[in-house]
């Protein structure tokens, strides 16, 4: 059986953590920060978990 290829991409998007959830930023962060307020821009910063929903896919991305 052949190894499977690690999804490059998702490979920098996405941290596991302890329990096999992951990781991710918020969206909207990249520009236009000027008509964004503090508070919104402070939440953007931090670090979210992954819908579990959503957790099936990357997982294939990610094997290992």
């Amino acid at each position: 059986m052949p190894k499977l290829k690690t999804r490059k991409s998702a490979l920098k998007r996405y941290k596991v953590t302890g329990n096999d959830s992951f990781l991710r930023r918020y969206a909207f962060k990249g520009h236009l920060l000027r008509k964004k307020s503090n508070k919104q821009k402070r939440k953007l910063s931090t670090k979210t978990l992954v819908h579990s929903e959503d957790a099936k896919a990357i997982k294939l991305m990610l094997p290992y």
